[in-house]
């Protein structure tokens, strides 16, 4: 969710005094990266997993607070949307069998979860994009009741001064042309986001090996097809939040200006490298100021918080994002894995966190690191073709030029992603479990996106319009959810 604010508007003073914190904030962290301790006795991961809420009637229903009362647990927290939830998942170690014992308290979580929300009028539905969501939803009151929330959407319009004009072309010939007039249609993008523990010195080892794996993550990933009754990107998540949080004028558009939600513009030597980026080309959204003094804190040996720095990095949407962030007392860095869509099934989500885990360690070890040969606007070529087509994609990769990113996966990923899982200490009944998943995903050639385009196809060739066959296919998807077989395994209708 990030961090709370307190207010939604703020004054030139305001802003003026956030600007020299965040520049000093800078300073102190770059004198931490050379001089302070980053160790951590075990190296953690975390996860979050963004749910959608829907009412019998399977459209979204605006209702989380109810939800999360009758929930009643602290890992379960508001998102955007009324109709969206947060699982937060407590960080742990990877190697041994902990992600079995993870998959099993997940799968018990959302049970008890759903279980609480059906008695608030409410079904969990994890899945990238609520296929039954229709602009007629965003007419009426959607937005959570939290402070962050409402200055986000009062900061970017107020920084734009216009509505947001939102255009995607789909590979099958549905568009989406239309004008927002709020950060609504960010909140229909609900993703699984990846932490990684890493120390200072091998940081950008790991974030550009995220960086160079995300095209594959959602090639084979994807999971989100359709938006407001279009068939659009295997995974429209990405066009989607990249629209709608826009702050830039189409003339600063021309001029260059980036995007805050951006795939980055080079490889990097140093965590500092991001985080300057960050102060250097995005202003303040939410220039809420403390009272901490960071020169003082550090120099008196402890950790400091840097809140505005985190506060306005949170307001930077990479793909694969640097966390700093302080766990009782002591500091640490973090990647955010930002790429993926939420579902199909507990099981689906599990082995893409293992592939990325495993990948990711295999790249960021390598002698010869594939981001010294393959240029950063390759990957990122690949990774808006990826997003577009989905499991049918094509990318460039060193050695084996341009190639199916299904095959790639098949010949060279998932034995990397087995070494770097072993290299973990990642017992071999996870391995085998996970990358199963993958292998076999890559050889039906079937994940939640095709399956999805599939199945609406299937049904409107029996006759469905297309809104009546979102309906049918999200209940169909919910009962596989439910079952929780892997998306490689669904069936479609007969």
């Amino acid at each position: 969710m990030g961090k709370d604010v307190a207010a939604t508007s703020y004054t030139r003073e305001q802003r003026q005094r956030y600007r020299e914190k965040v520049r000093q904030d800078l300073d102190v962290f770059e004198r931490m990266l050379h001089t302070h301790s980053f160790d951590f006795e075990r190296q953690l991961t975390g996860m979050e997993i963004e749910l959608n809420l829907v009412g019998e009637d399977l459209h979204p229903t605006m209702s989380n607070a109810s939800v999360l009362a009758s929930i009643a647990d602290e890992d379960y927290q508001t998102e955007l949307g009324q109709y969206n939830i947060e699982l937060n998942v407590s960080p742990r170690p990877l190697p041994g069998d902990s992600a079995l014992q993870l998959e099993k308290d997940l799968r018990e979580s959302l049970n008890r979860a759903e279980k609480q929300a059906n008695s608030a009028g409410a079904q969990i539905a994890m899945i990238g994009i609520l296929p039954t969501l229709m602009p007629e939803h965003f007419t009426t009151e959607w937005m959570s009741a939290n402070a962050r929330y409402a200055a986000l959407n009062e900061a970017i319009f107020s920084a734009r001064g216009e509505d947001i004009f939102i255009d995607i072309e789909g590979g099958g010939g549905d568009r989406l042309a239309m004008f927002a007039d709020s950060i609504a249609p960010e909140s229909a993008c609900t993703s699984v986001q990846l932490h990684l523990q890493v120390q200072p010195h091998r940081f950008a080892d790991h974030w550009n090996a995220a960086q160079a794996l995300s095209a594959v993550q959602l090639a084979i990933g994807a999971n989100s097809p359709y938006f407001f009754g279009k068939e659009l990107w295997h995974e429209s998540r990405v066009p989607l939040f990249e629209q709608a949080t826009d702050t830039r004028a189409v003339e600063l558009k021309n001029q260059g200006v980036r995007p805050r939600v951006w795939f980055g513009e080079r490889w990097i030597t140093s965590i500092f490298d991001l985080f300057e980026e960050n102060v250097r080309y995005f202003p303040s959204l939410l220039p809420e100021s403390t009272d901490e003094d960071p020169v003082a804190v550090f120099e008196a040996g402890e950790a400091p918080q840097l809140a505005e720095l985190r506060l306005h990095n949170g307001t930077v949407y990479r793909w694969n994002r640097p966390i700093y962030d302080i766990v009782e007392g002591k500091p640490h860095l973090r990647v955010e894995n930002r790429v993926l869509p939420a579902g199909p099934t507990i099981i689906d989500g599990m082995a893409n966190s293992a592939f990325y885990y495993g990948v990711v360690r295999t790249l960021a070890d390598s002698d010869r690191p594939v981001w010294t040969r393959m240029s950063f606007a390759a990957a990122e070529e690949n990774f808006y073709s990826c997003a577009r087509r989905g499991i049918d994609a094509k990318v460039y990769w060193p050695g084996s030029g341009e190639v199916q990113a299904d095959e790639l996966t098949l010949r060279h990923l998932l034995p990397m992603a087995d070494e770097g899982l072993r290299s973990w200490g990642v017992a071999t009944e996870v391995r085998d479990r996970y990358l199963g998943v993958i292998e076999a995903r890559c050889r039906t050639g079937q994940n939640g996106a095709s399956w999805q385009i599939d199945c609406v196809n299937a049904l409107e060739a029996k006759g469905k319009d297309r809104a009546s066959a979102l309906v049918e296919m999200l209940r169909i998807y919910l009962e596989n959810m439910h079952i929780g077989e892997p998306v490689h395994t669904w069936e479609l209708p007969r």
